[in-house]
């Protein structure tokens, strides 16, 4: 009997997910092919002159037990302490028998997650609460019109028709104004009365600004970080050299079971056959064509070309549809540093008493970065030279062909760099090196034909051996443990021949999945 295959489209990790829970669970042969000449999609490591970036970083942390297993199955968790804990005394969970990070590469680390946002000059926690820091960097008119403001929103609901609706009934208009309305701009390129209150909904949850207090309130309770908000998690676990690493290693394992990954090699069509059923893809290699047939089709490529490479089969309004949706695109600018010119204001210590966050979001108004991460921070061996250098990474959200993607890489690095000398975060004459990288659909966005996206769900939901997974596979702005799991959830309704897609559609979108670890996920 002729071995079944399966084409996956990506090797991110909601395809290499597929391809390696098909190889522990099946017979199938799964071919990934990928468009880029790296693993991992946005998830992966960039490398510049031995160090490490991590594009938008990457917490290891989920809810569902399924997905840190396999994490911890490809990469044990640390034994031993890490040259910065070293370095400081800092004392970590570490996992009996664990391999020692200094001498293995194999190994997640235990990080203390530190994320805070950057405006007026100072530091606000993530997500915003109402500590006592807090007021004093608000200063006491704004404390007065942010407390007024929360309970005007507490008391008269809006109606959620916007994410600006939705942000407003969690935080009241005055913090909306301050911490959010400016950053999701930048983030989206529109306004977000503009934007389906979706995106909140998966990204900041179940959170307010009364979960929030409430968190602190009863952290000294709370022995189960799963039981929390996301966005509240104070640890995670962190391949040693960054995300990408655990992807590499998982494309190792596929290829040492059977699989194949295919790089560089673009899917450009998809032929249809008889019943409903996808028959084959057509590929792009530097020119060169080629043809594979399957039985299964696994795709995270983009919705929008997946429909186009269909093409007049597919309706017209579907395709109009799915040739509408937007997506935003990114750019990364890494700068080696002597030091930083902020301080650690913090009890926090970190090697060369900088600040201790992995990211941080700059609501700054007079300038456009979004984000800043700080690779020291994620992970000690992501830096060349962690005892006398700082390796920062500068984050723009901006579309493919605008402006700010088409500005060529030394005027942009040079555009960064003053933005940050700007608001006072470094001194020009600190800073040693610098590159520039470019990420197209970073992040699927919840405007323009968006509002019509079920149309489109349904007709790719009418092929018998199609599955969509991953975030630009279901234009869904999900985690990475999300894509994952809808990669798991994907091969489980094929093993069982189901022809509902609606559990690998309901990631992330399911109360269950926000506040509950459930037995399946």
């Amino acid at each position: 009997m002729k071995q079944k295959t399966a084409i996956i489209i990506g090797a991110g990790p909601a395809g290499l997910t597929a391809a390696y829970t098909l190889l522990k669970e099946t017979d199938i042969h799964p071919i990934i092919l990928e468009e880029s000449d790296f693993i991992g999609g946005i998830s992966r490591t960039a490398v510049y002159r031995n160090n490490r970036m991590d594009i938008g970083g990457h917490r290891f942390f989920s809810k569902s037990d399924a997905v840190t297993a396999l994490w911890n199955e490809l990469m044990p968790v640390q034994g031993a302490p890490a040259k910065d804990d070293k370095l400081l005394g800092r004392q970590k969970p570490l996992a009996e028998g664990g391999p020692d990070p200094e001498t293995e590469d194999r190994v997640m680390l235990v990080r203390d997650r530190v994320s805070r946002i950057f405006y007026l000059g100072k530091f606000f926690d993530y997500p915003i609460s109402l500590k006592p820091q807090t007021i004093a960097n608000m200063g006491f008119r704004r404390t007065m019109q942010a407390g007024f403001g929360y309970i005007h929103a507490a008391i008269f609901k809006r109606k959620e028709t916007s994410l600006e609706d939705f942000y407003i009934n969690r935080f009241g208009k005055p913090l909306y104004g301050m911490f959010f309305e400016d950053y999701t701009e930048k983030l989206w390129g529109v306004h977000p009365s503009q934007i389906s209150p979706e995106w909140g909904a998966q990204r900041v949850k179940g959170l307010s600004l009364m979960k929030a207090i409430f968190s602190v309130l009863l952290k000294p309770f709370q022995k189960d970080q799963k039981k929390q908000e996301t966005s509240l998690i104070e640890q995670y676990i962190y391949p040693k050299k960054g995300p990408g690493q655990y992807w590499e290693t998982m494309a190792q394992r596929i290829l040492e079971m059977g699989g194949e990954i295919r790089m560089s090699e673009a899917v450009v069509g998809i032929e249809t056959g008889e019943n409903n059923a996808i028959t084959a893809v057509h590929t792009n290699k530097g020119g060169q064509r080629a043809t594979y047939p399957a039985d299964v089709f696994f795709s995270s490529m983009a919705i929008k070309d997946l429909v186009a490479a269909m093409g007049e089969a597919v309706p017209a309004n579907v395709r109009e549809i799915a040739g509408g949706l937007p997506y935003r695109d990114f750019i990364t600018v890494g700068l080696l540093l002597r030091k930083l010119k902020i301080q650690n204001q913090t009890q926090m210590k970190t090697v060369g008493n900088i600040v201790p966050d992995c990211w941080i979001y700059v609501q700054e108004r007079n300038v456009r970065i979004g984000r800043l991460q700080i690779f020291n921070n994620w992970s000690p061996y992501m830096v060349d030279d962690l005892e006398h250098t700082v390796w920062i990474g500068l984050e723009y959200f901006c579309t493919e062909g605008d402006a700010m993607w088409n500005t060529p890489a030394e005027d942009f690095i040079r555009f960064a760099t003053e933005e940050l000398v700007k608001i006072g975060v470094i001194e020009q004459e600190d800073v040693l090196d610098a590159t520039h990288i470019r990420v197209k659909k970073a992040y699927p966005a919840y405007f323009g034909t968006y509002a019509q996206f079920d149309k489109v769900r349904a007709y790719l939901d009418g092929w018998s051996n199609l599955y969509c997974i991953g975030r630009n596979g279901q234009h869904r702005y999900n985690n990475m443990d999300h894509s994952m799991m809808t990669a798991m959830e994907a091969v489980r309704l094929y093993k069982e021949g189901s022809s509902d897609r609606s559990a690998v559609w309901n990631v992330n979108t399911e109360e269950e999945y926000h506040e509950q670890k459930t037995a399946k996920a």
